[in-house]
């Protein structure tokens, strides 16, 4: 019996991550998401630091010798209304602590994150539910409830969540679970958003959760791909990355956990992913990272039903602003709206649509709704394949089933040699400001190659032949070729000179 053709799934298609959500204000922040809305269809954009003191939301002043909260939704309405009108909906991710709920001082990031406890769980607890009520009121109830809403960011790292103290946090999740539930039970919340490492949180998360008896939605973690630092300096980071198998298998693992904790009808939410978890590791900026996340996005759809890569702009100050034009970046765009290899990345995969006819550690082809065939092949140059050897050119055969006739290839192409604008830029001698001449320059070279030909129909299924460059990744878009050359009268492409 043959079997049964998968669909592929996109699930990194879904969510896209930036940094806190006060720079949503900014100009340059829209234009660099609507640049990727063009080519990838985007529901969410996950509200990081939603909870910071810049944005003005809960204050204590003093008015005849009484404090009490005061809330104010100015900025909140602004930023929301915008996404609203981008057509993209908030994930919320709940955090950071505001500094008049705090009960510590311990701070992350040079904007001054608070990752302490609240003093008053109470306070808390009206925080979350006073603006769930305010969101239903401005959104209407139905909309709010396509907001998946996620209880804190990376709590098992002590820079994130004092002390990585579990039990706080548990805490942290019934108290929120429980405020928001009171306003409607409809709302999605999950956790426990951990990042990588120790999965027993997560084991302990859904024990605690299913002892007492707490709702939970969604169950979330993040995903990184690179080991320690082996150099560090005060503009770059350097880390060695795992082969490509090792993140696959943490997102089998968990996936396994939460089936094995009888939570198996749960969805599995990534709400971070990317190579190097650091904002200054030149990775980000080039082709090999976009080679190495293809074989993480062909897969990732059998085990998660969300992925948001970190992040879609490179609109982010975590670590003060970085000085370089190029700085190791977590975004698809760098400055200026430069594509880097990355976006284009996920502008080749989202061309992937319908079952899946062949697959392969470096290559991927689907069978379109419309019966057209699209391909991505990936050839990553520095991490040891386990798989096949690393090499410099990468020769493959993609097999796909009979053509009735001729087919037109068009080829898109992101390698060392292509569409990889860090390049131009190190041979412009790195400016920190480019001019505009050089910025436009740097623009051109982010552009994929182009190529065209015609591959000739078979009777039985046949190959379509590949060599890959180093560090490439190839769209190829294969639809029936029509000839239109006899319509043109005396057509004779033997006269043109030079041809």
């Amino acid at each position: 019996m043959k079997e049964a053709m998968q669909t592929f799934k996109k699930p990194w298609a879904r969510c896209l991550g930036s940094d806190r959500v006060s720079t949503i204000l900014r100009a340059e922040y829209w234009e660099d998401f609507d640049r990727v809305r063009d080519v990838l269809g985007v529901e969410y954009i996950r509200c990081h630091g939603l909870l910071e003191d810049d944005l003005g939301l809960v204050r204590r002043p003093e008015y005849e010798g009484k404090k009490e909260l005061v809330f104010n939704f100015a900025y909140l309405d602004r930023i929301f209304d915008t996404m609203k009108a981008h057509g993209v909906r908030p994930y919320i991710e709940w955090g950071f602590m505001p500094s008049v709920l705090a009960s510590g001082t311990q701070t992350i990031f040079w904007w001054k994150g608070n990752v302490t406890p609240p003093a008053d769980w109470k306070e808390w607890a009206l925080l979350l539910s006073t603006l769930v009520t305010h969101w239903i009121t401005r959104y209407g109830l139905e909309e709010v409830r396509r907001w998946p809403m996620e209880v804190w960011n990376e709590p098992n790292l002590p820079g994130f969540w004092q002390g990585a103290d579990k039990e706080a946090y548990f805490k942290l999740y019934e108290t929120s679970v429980k405020a928001i539930k009171a306003v409607d039970e409809g709302i999605e919340v999950g956790g426990p958003a951990i990042c990588g490492g120790n999965d027993q949180w997560i084991d302990d998360f859904l024990d605690y959760v299913s002892e007492r008896k707490l709702p939970l939605d969604f169950v979330t973690r993040h995903l990184y791909c690179a080991d320690k630092p082996t150099k560090v300096t005060p503009d770059y980071l350097y880390q060695p990355i795992y082969d490509v198998s090792k993140p696959l298998e943490e997102l089998a693992s968990v996936r396994k956990r939460i089936d094995a904790k009888g939570y198996s009808a749960l969805p599995f939410h990534i709400t971070e992913f990317n190579t190097s978890y650091n904002p200054r590791c030149p990775v980000h900026d080039t082709p090999f990272n976009a080679a190495y996340l293809a074989g993480l996005l062909a897969e990732a759809g059998k085990h998660v039903e969300l992925m948001s890569y970190w992040t879609f702009t490179d609109v982010f100050e975590e670590i003060d602003i970085p000085r370089p034009f190029f700085h190791g970046g977590f975004g698809l765009l760098g400055r200026g709206g430069v594509a880097k290899p990355t976006f284009h990345l996920f502008a080749f995969m989202d061309r992937l649509e319908g079952e899946i006819i062949f697959q392969s550690p470096h290559a991927i082809a689907t069978r379109r709704p419309d019966g057209s065939i699209a391909i991505v092949a990936w050839n990553p140059c520095g991490v040891a394949d386990p798989v096949h050897e690393e090499m410099e050119e990468r020769r493959m055969d993609i097999l796909i089933p009979a053509a009735p006739s001729p087919l037109l290839v068009l080829r898109k192409r992101v390698s060392d040699h292509f569409a990889n604008p860090w390049d131009a830029w190190r041979n412009m001698g790195r400016p920190s400001s480019p001019t505009g001449d050089q910025l436009e320059h740097i623009r051109l070279a982010s552009s994929p190659a182009v190529e065209t030909s015609v591959l000739k129909g078979a009777a039985g299924e046949q190959k379509v032949p590949l060599v890959l460059g180093r560090n490439e990744i190839t769209l190829l878009e294969l639809t029936p070729f029509v000839d239109e050359s006899p319509s043109y009268k005396g057509l004779d492409d033997s006269l043109i000179n030079g041809y």
